[in-house]
């Protein structure tokens, strides 16, 4: 396989968003804010950190707040400018850094993680590419992408990002079968999309970080409709996987489960005492809680 540069990366952005209504009636779960910057702009820096240069939001019609974030504001800026306020300026330009760019499709059904992908197809074409979900918050050095990407030079295969989760949950994941081979890196056998706890291969479970060969996009328009009657794309991986290599890598870092409203709150708290102007004022604030221990 002819080893090609990671340049693009999918957002799949479509989905509702339920469990945190109603906050996101009306504003993308994506845009929730982690202390000052949303969810979405830190996956998008990840992204530019591991290297990649080209952003792809699958959307739908309600997510167009997304557009907006990472859209010129003229009017805001021209404020900032008017006012002297230099440092904010520079973190709205910061947003999105020169030689980055934004590109927009819609997902014109709720069919699954693995439609959302296959939307991408016409942007993508035949390269390798990153796909990263916005709710899978990675607190790593480097960037959880960037130590896939280092991977991939490695090994010119699809790699998917894998964390342990105790036996109990992992009927919540996609689940792989590994077979080691060094530290952090596995050969997968076989994948599983949310087994029961008797009948899982292993405790590593897949999270919101993949490389893919676009070869994936054929497995993706040929397997059947799966669980929930949506094409998954740990179904297209497993069949992927009849054809070439694909590797699981254990990445260093942390992971906050966004999706849910604990893992945001967690992420949080610990994003908020390590921001430099509020760390020690938030933990002072913390410290003197009423009944914190109780």
């Amino acid at each position: 396989m002819t080893k090609k540069t990671i340049r693009k990366v999918v957002f799949p952005v479509a989905g509702l968003g339920t469990r945190f209504l109603p906050a996101t009636k009306a504003s993308p779960k994506e845009m929730l804010p982690i202390v000052d910057k949303p969810l979405i702009q830190y996956a998008v820096e990840e992204a530019v950190a591991a290297g990649c240069e080209q952003m792809i939001f699958v959307t739908s019609s309600n997510k167009r707040a997304i557009e907006d974030h990472f859209d010129k504001n003229t009017s805001l800026e021209d404020e900032l400018l008017a006012h002297n306020k230099l440092d904010l300026l520079e973190l709205v330009h910061q947003i999105v850094p020169q030689g980055i760019s934004c590109i927009y499709l819609r997902q014109p059904e709720a069919l699954g993680l693995g439609h959302a992908v296959l939307c991408a197809q016409p942007v993508v074409g035949n390269e390798p590419f990153a796909v990263i979900l916005a709710d899978d918050l990675i607190d790593g050095s480097p960037v959880c992408l960037k130590q896939m990407t280092d991977l991939y030079e490695k090994h010119p295969c699809s790699i998917i990002s894998v964390e342990p989760v105790p036996n109990g949950q992992v009927d919540k994941y996609g689940v792989v079968d590994p077979q080691a081979l060094y530290d952090q890196v596995f050969d997968i056998k076989g994948v599983i999309e949310k087994p029961a706890p008797e009948q899982a291969p292993s405790n590593l479970a897949i999270i919101g970080r993949y490389l893919l060969t676009p070869e994936i996009f054929n497995h993706l328009k040929t397997i059947p409709k799966g669980a929930g009657g949506e094409i998954q794309l740990t179904d297209a991986i497993a069949s992927l996987l009849k054809q070439q290599q694909v590797l699981a890598y254990q990445f260093t870092g942390k992971r906050y489960d966004c999706g849910n409203k604990l893992g945001y709150l967690q992420a949080t708290v610990e994003f908020a005492l390590k921001h430099n102007e509020l760390k020690q004022p938030f933990l002072d604030y913390l410290k003197n809680l009423p009944h914190l221990s109780d």
